[in-house]
């Protein structure tokens, strides 16, 4: 899966930095020397070039991308960023600010499949936006821990289980559950899982693929 994160500062260097380690092909771009050095240093495929130049972005194998990241600083680049991604079926996710108006906010979600806020979700967040599915990460809270929300799909093996009786490992803590648009709160343990409900849950890291199989059976 070749992913393109275009922005290389702080929230888009920890983005290809997690992804790389998880073995994606990924490929950096950016348009300040000195970060594409610091890139380069860590050992990732960068490009030096701006990131909205279809040459620069044929480089960096756009035509064969999965997903890329409109990540930088600036809400405009990465608007455009992400509509020449939509041109290259790609999924797409842009990088907002919250101080964006909401009707500025309707025109940029209109071209990105999912958008992020770093203030909100960091590297964790724009990491799980780029590969998509029901299970996305909302940010770190230690290096080892993260706080992950679920929505639960109709095959998912959960469904139709009582919170108590939802197996995890020591690794993982459920701690919120929400009937699909409802706020989630503290569940009881009698609380039955619906199709479409969510859930918030702390996993360690290196459980998240265990955690992952026993909620959605992926």
């Amino acid at each position: 899966m070749r992913i393109i994160v275009i922005g290389y500062g702080r929230v888009g260097a920890r983005t290809a930095r997690v992804l790389d380690e998880e073995g994606y092909d990924v490929v950096v771009v950016d348009n300040d020397r000195e970060k594409v050095d610091r890139a380069s240093e860590t050992g990732l495929t960068v490009i030096h070039g701006d990131g909205v130049d279809e040459s620069v972005l044929q480089e960096a194998g756009i035509a064969d991308a999965d997903a890329i990241g409109g990540i930088t600083g600036d809400v405009a680049i990465n608007h455009e960023i992400c509509l020449l991604g939509q041109e290259h079926d790609c999924r797409t996710v842009l990088r907002i600010s919250e101080d964006v108006s909401s009707e500025r906010y309707e025109e940029y979600a209109a071209a990105a499949d999912d958008v992020i806020y770093p203030q909100r979700l960091g590297a964790a967040g724009a990491k799980t936006a780029l590969l998509g599915g029901s299970l996305n990460a909302i940010g770190d809270l230690t290096e080892a821990l993260q706080l992950t929300t679920v929505t639960v799909d109709d095959d998912a093996p959960i469904v139709g289980k009582r919170v108590s009786e939802v197996d995890l490992p020591e690794t993982a803590r459920l701690y919120a559950h929400g009937h699909k648009r409802d706020p989630m709160t503290i569940p009881l343990p009698t609380t039955t899982i619906e199709a479409g409900d969510r859930l918030a849950v702390v996993i360690e890291r290196d459980a998240v693929d265990e955690v992952t199989a026993i909620l959605l059976g992926e």
